[in-house]
């Protein structure tokens, strides 16, 4: 599979990129900053220089349909990251999502896996702190990739952590508050996009007692 990763150069996207190349997968990776990409092509991926923040749709579907090997699956793994603002907080979480939900609509795209937040709904619209806004961004783009018409997986993890993988999560629509490691975030993105689990579902995500495949395959039916 050719998988284009927003937020190449993320934690998580990183583990996954090096996953999927191990796995014999063609992972590119979207970075804003050029001196990026030595990182991300150790990890196994194809850099692309890219700011969603900056870039039209039209130029994003170009970076997936890749001059004729169009991607089989896009993931939004970006954020504007701990100490931005409330405004880069939509832009980047909320707006770059949407965007990328566009841009694999207009390139023919059928698959999209977005890396959200627990408890992402539960934001208090009222208030004008960082971390509530961080929530309504999320939020709001998980709906308007719902709406997208794409096949669709979106993760919300507890906590992250940069404990090892252990392989053992629990998922489902809504989970106690609780912590993951992002390696296990990403072991959990890369087998849904190898074995197509999940698909048309939201759930929250945090360590547990279920290899990742049994934990996605005890999931609810999508509503």
């Amino acid at each position: 599979m050719r998988v284009v990763i927003a937020g190449g150069h993320g934690k998580i996207a990183l583990m996954l990129e090096r996953l999927l190349a191990d796995g014999g997968h063609d992972p590119v990776a979207l970075i804003r900053n050029p001196d990026h990409a030595a990182d991300v092509e150790a990890a196994g991926a194809v850099p692309v220089v890219l700011d969603l923040e900056a870039a039209s749709v039209d130029e994003v579907a170009a970076v997936l349909s890749g001059s004729g090997d169009r991607a089989d699956a896009v993931v939004f793994a970006a954020g504007a990251g701990p100490g931005s603002t409330a405004e880069r907080k939509l832009t980047v979480d909320r707006d770059g999502a949407v965007l990328l939900a566009e841009a694999a609509r207009a390139a023919g795209v059928p698959r999209i896996v977005v890396i959200s937040a627990m408890r992402a709904d539960a934001f208090d619209a009222a208030s004008d702190d960082v971390f509530q806004i961080y929530l309504r961004a999320k939020s709001e783009a998980d709906a308007a990739v719902r709406a997208s018409g794409l096949d669709y997986t979106i993760v919300r993890p507890g906590g992250l952590t940069d404990e090892p993988a252990t392989g053992l999560v629990v998922a489902d629509t809504t989970l106690p508050k609780g912590s993951i490691s992002r390696a296990d975030v990403a072991a959990t993105v890369a087998a849904i996009l190898t074995t197509g689990a999940a698909s048309h579902r939201q759930f929250e995500l945090t360590e547990g007692g279920l290899p990742i495949t049994g934990a996605l395959a005890a999931l609810p039916d999508p509503a």
